[in-house]
């Protein structure tokens, strides 16, 4: 049995997806962050990071428990272990994978700065004007490369929906957190 330790964050919403759509049978358990359960000691040794998603599968690979984090490792996983939405021929995991990446490196990360700086307390950090001008511009430019992307494929990695439109999806659907005019 699977077990998913997340909470209803973007992180935590695609391990959900991934395990979903891969047709996985788990368990969630709900981690509160405002009450800092991600850094009780029963949670710290699941994964000494204290971040979630947690992923614990007593039925692994040669039928031995595995305990991972890293939405984009769970997701990997879970694809593996169902057989579906991460392709076996190289060439188009290759590609699966360049999106997976650029998601981590760039969409995540870029689209998180600019939700944080929007909702920073201007009284007791001052004014954030450039930050927020700086990542708003960014996840904007990172929301043409998702639409380019799309409008010559059906999918991001091509023809077939796969764990890359998973890991996207849950940052694309904050677009108004993060400033954006889809519209544009």
């Amino acid at each position: 049995m699977i077990d998913l330790y997340a909470a209803g964050t973007s992180n935590g919403m695609r391990a959900r997806i991934a395990l979903e759509e891969c047709g996985l049978s788990y368990n969630w358990h709900p981690i509160d962050l405002t009450k800092g359960e991600h850094k009780k000691p029963e949670f710290m040794a699941l994964n000494p990071m204290g971040q979630i998603p947690v992923l614990v599968d007593s039925e692994g690979p040669g039928g031995k428990k595995v305990t991972m984090a890293q939405s984009s490792a769970i997701m990997m996983y879970c694809a593996e272990k169902a057989g579906k939405f991460y392709p076996q021929d190289l060439r188009a995991r290759y590609e699966v994978n360049e999106w997976l990446i650029w998601q981590m490196a760039n969409q995540g990360p870029k689209s998180g700065e600019c939700g944080h700086f929007r909702r920073v307390d201007t009284k007791e950090h001052g004014e954030q004007d450039y930050a927020v001008r700086r990542f708003t511009d960014e996840v904007n430019r990172l929301y043409g490369v998702l639409n380019n992307r799309l409008h010559k494929h059906k999918y991001l990695a091509g023809d077939q929906y796969t764990i890359a439109d998973m890991i996207c999806y849950p940052w694309t659907i904050n677009w108004k957190f993060q400033g954006q005019d889809i519209e544009e």
